[in-house]
């Protein structure tokens, strides 16, 4: 019996990936993040019932833990997003990021 491929070993990969190193743009990737873990345990859950017909589980196991670290980091991100506007306020955070922007086009501008 010739050995296949788990269905979505790449894609599982790719989001994994992706989650983590696309986390710093305000938490957006936790979507990539919860797709790729709930991908690899559909996958994990297809070679349990036929363990000797696949040949990739050790990829898509690794993509597991990276979906579990991007997760992870998109949670800090997304927490320290609520504590900064819970504590300075919406208000305040748009008028510094609107003065650090204008800075930067001065700058540039030059």
């Amino acid at each position: 019996m010739e050995k296949t491929e788990l269905p979505n070993g790449k894609l599982i990969y790719v989001l994994a990936i992706l989650s983590c190193t696309l986390f710093c743009f305000g938490g957006i990737t936790i979507l990539f993040a919860l797709s790729s873990y709930l991908l690899a345990r559909k996958s994990e859950k297809i070679y349990e019932q036929n363990p000797s017909a696949y040949s990739n589980i050790k990829k898509i196991k690794k993509s597991k833990i990276i979906a579990v670290i991007g997760l992870i980091l998109n949670l800090i991100i997304v927490g320290i997003t609520i504590w900064t506007l819970a504590t300075i306020g919406w208000d305040a955070w748009s008028d510094e990021f609107i003065r650090r922007w204008n800075e930067g086009l001065q700058n540039n501008s030059r």
